[in-house]
């Protein structure tokens, strides 16, 4: 599985990156403002910087919502760097967009999926990623993890390539179990990563072995 961080925080992607299990960045115009970047000057040049820390798949997002204007911005921001990734909606335009990304060689993240349907939708256009939002399925008591396994299934039966960027991913918990549920790659904080760091028998353990050193050492 890849991991993806979810932030336009460089001090974040950079300490990801330093982990060594960094495989890629997402960011949006939400965590953009987050970060007090504002201004289409700005903004490709802050992915520029993002591009400049992982070698990874990066998204970079469109903000238009026609299908013209979705085409322009996604080949202003593959000009960007290498590794870019243009993140489009899964609307209508959307995936006309989608299509017209494949056939000109532009790699593309189809984001606000919500069900299996629009996820068939965005691999029959040739996305190289589809971004079902986890979090927010779970949020109006639906089965976010079922919707991993329900894409997972046809994606496998129908041999597509997209692959399943699992995305609203609220703890490590959740890293888990979309791994178990099928999913390709998984974004979110820095936090959630953190947290598969945790469990209080390897902090009990640590320290046991910490103090048996110490005493065999004659410090106790």
């Amino acid at each position: 599985m890849k991991f993806f961080i979810d932030t336009a925080n460089l001090e974040h992607i950079a300490e990801a990156e330093s982990l060594g299990i960094l495989d890629g960045v997402t960011t949006n115009p939400s965590l953009m403002a987050k970060e007090k970047i504002s201004g289409d000057a700005a903004v490709m040049a802050h992915y520029k910087k993002i591009c400049e820390i992982t070698d990874g798949d990066v998204s970079a997002e469109v903000i238009s919502t026609d299908f013209e204007g979705m085409k322009r911005e996604a080949s202003e921001l593959v000009k960007i760097a290498d590794n870019i990734v243009v993140k489009i909606p899964m609307i209508r335009d959307g995936v006309k967009a989608i299509s017209w990304c494949t056939a000109n060689g532009i790699r593309t993240n189809c984001t606000l999926v919500f069900s299996a349907g629009q996820a068939l939708l965005a691999a029959k256009a040739g996305a190289t990623y589809v971004s079902p939002f986890i979090g927010r399925i779970d949020d109006i008591g639906w089965e976010g993890m079922q919707l991993i396994s329900d894409i997972a299934e046809l994606y496998a039966i129908q041999g597509f390539e997209t692959e399943i960027l699992a995305a609203s991913i609220r703890n490590g918990k959740h890293i888990v179990e979309a791994a178990k549920a099928g999913a390709d790659v998984v974004t979110c904080p820095l936090s959630s990563f953190e947290a598969l760091f945790n469990h209080p028998l390897t902090d009990i353990g640590l320290a046991k072995f910490l103090a048996d050193h110490k005493k065999a050492a004659g410090q106790g």
